[in-house]
């Protein structure tokens, strides 16, 4: 189990990492509302802006997804769950944690369901 010092590590990096996504997000958004007010000359201003937006609208799914991860593992912290896996309930080994701080599942639980998110 994931002691008192360990579990205020997670948070810190935690809450640095959400409010990394925060600016991020806020950042990304503003760019897309500047591209939406230039004034498009050609056909190639106009191709080059709809793949910056795409290029764009990929990267903010992507961080909010993340966020939404990242706000679940405080829930656990808060609600002293966090390092226990969704799947087994055992403990999620903490050098996982620190390369995925808001990991959901222990190695042995993440590989099943990606087997299974194959065979779909």
């Amino acid at each position: 189990m994931l002691n008192g010092e360990q579990i205020e590590f997670f948070k810190t990096a935690l809450d640095a990492r959400s409010a990394q996504i925060k600016r991020n997000l806020n950042i990304t958004s503003s760019e897309m509302d500047d591209m939406n007010n230039n004034d498009l000359r050609d056909e190639g201003d106009h191709a080059s802006t709809s793949l910056g937006r795409a290029v764009d609208n990929a990267i903010l799914d992507q961080q909010a997804k993340e966020l939404a991860e990242i706000e679940l593992a405080l829930g656990k912290i808060h609600d002293n769950l966090y390092g226990i896996c969704e799947m087994c309930g055992e403990e999620i080994n903490i050098e996982r944690l620190k390369v995925k701080i808001f990991a959901r599942y222990c190695i042995t639980c993440r590989e099943i369901i990606e087997k299974e998110e194959k065979h779909k």
